[in-house]
């Protein structure tokens, strides 16, 4: 709700203007992956390796994605592919940070039309 107060006082110009400015800095949408990455090490069940006296293996990287309350996906990550992962997984959250303040934005002035709409038609009554 504060940032919906700060919004109030805003001219109609400055929030399309802050509109426009923070969709001039999302990331491009190609580069976008939603989920969690982890460093994982693994014991291969080997008596007389390393990880059964635990020194695990790894570390292995692992994308994990939330589909629904019950259902999970992953995969592993090569490790030449972790830090575009990482970068991806920032932009996820950077475009859903700004989207949440362009809806903001887009609701009031949308509160601010109906507003105008909702004057122009008791005066001309």
């Amino acid at each position: 709700m504060a940032v919906r107060e700060r919004l109030t006082k805003l001219s109609d110009l400055a929030l399309r203007n802050r509109r426009e400015g923070l969709t001039r800095v999302l990331p491009p949408l190609a580069e976008v992956l939603r989920g969690s990455l982890m460093e994982r090490y693994l014991t291969c069940g080997n008596p007389d390796c390393k990880c059964a006296r635990g020194e695990r293996h790894g570390p292995v990287w692992y994308l994990s994605v939330t589909l629904d309350q019950s259902h999970r996906a992953g995969c592993t990550v090569p490790s030449d592919q972790v830090e575009q992962v990482r970068r991806w997984i920032e932009n996820y959250h950077q475009v859903k940070e700004n989207l949440e303040k362009i809806s903001d934005i887009n609701r009031e002035l949308m509160h601010r039309l109906k507003a105008k709409n909702k004057k122009r038609k008791s005066a001309k009554k």
